[in-house]
């Protein structure tokens, strides 16, 4: 199987490849706009790992795009670049060129507006035979996980509190601060009181304990509004939701 992933020697790009290296049966293309930086990368990765470096521009003309998938021909690229909120005037033009070309498209954004434009592709990929999923993140895969779980068996959440606490160790991506400050202090739309609404970026906080049941909490945390899909999203597939 042959695996293209775009930001593949950047923060979560890197993880990825380093979680799918010791699979012998994969060969995994390290791609990105720097050469150099996808072949140190890949000194890196363990002895025996099938990865090659990759010049890949995500940003490139849909004919260069094209030719680049044909020649490698991957089973599935993996979109871990962003920051998703800034993609430009055509953003979906890797996904398209994915579709296009019979490939699997999988992205890791975090970006609203980006990951809910995804579905307009919807028919394109069944006509394709392939699949285009976004949002391949926390927010919105392993929240959504968790909301579809606690309503299980009938169950009815009225309210969803989300936030990510990283630790002080975890390495965040220059991409992912990027993210964060194109949004920050601009109006994003979300739900309170059943109806749609909205509230400007980080100039919203508040204070919470996570504590797990059993464990030792952690200590309190300051928590800022973030523009996630899970805002708009999650409303649409749960509409009896309160507040998210």
């Amino acid at each position: 199987m042959n695996i293209i992933i775009v930001g593949g020697y950047g923060t979560f790009g890197g993880r990825l490849a380093r979680l799918i290296a010791h699979h012998a049966h994969l060969n995994i293309y390290i791609a990105g706009r720097s050469i150099r930086r996808a072949t140190l990368f890949c000194d890196t990765l363990p002895a025996g790992t099938n990865a090659s470096a990759l010049a890949f521009d995500r940003n490139a003309s849909p004919a260069d795009l094209h030719t680049v998938l044909t020649r490698i021909a991957p089973d599935i690229l993996v979109d871990a670049s962003g920051p998703f909120q800034v993609y430009g005037e055509q953003p979906y033009g890797l996904l398209e060129a994915c579709l296009n070309a019979g490939v699997n498209y999988i992205d890791l954004s975090d970006g609203a507006q980006f990951t809910a434009g995804v579905a307009q592709f919807n028919a394109l990929a069944l006509r394709k035979g392939v699949f285009a999923i976004s949002g391949v993140s926390t927010c919105p895969a392993l929240t959504s996980a968790m909301v579809a779980h606690l309503s299980a068996d009938g169950v009815e959440v009225h309210d969803v509190i989300a936030g990510i606490a990283p630790s002080p160790f975890a390495g965040v991506g220059e991409n992912v601060i990027r993210a964060i400050a194109s949004y920050a202090g601009k109006k994003i739309p979300l739900r309170r009181n059943h109806t749609s609404s909205h509230a400007y970026a980080l100039t919203e906080t508040m204070r919470a304990t996570i504590a797990p049941a059993g464990e030792l909490p952690l200590t309190n945390r300051h928590f800022s509004l973030v523009d996630v899909p899970d805002l708009t999203l999650m409303a649409q597939h749960y509409p009896h939701l309160n507040s998210i």
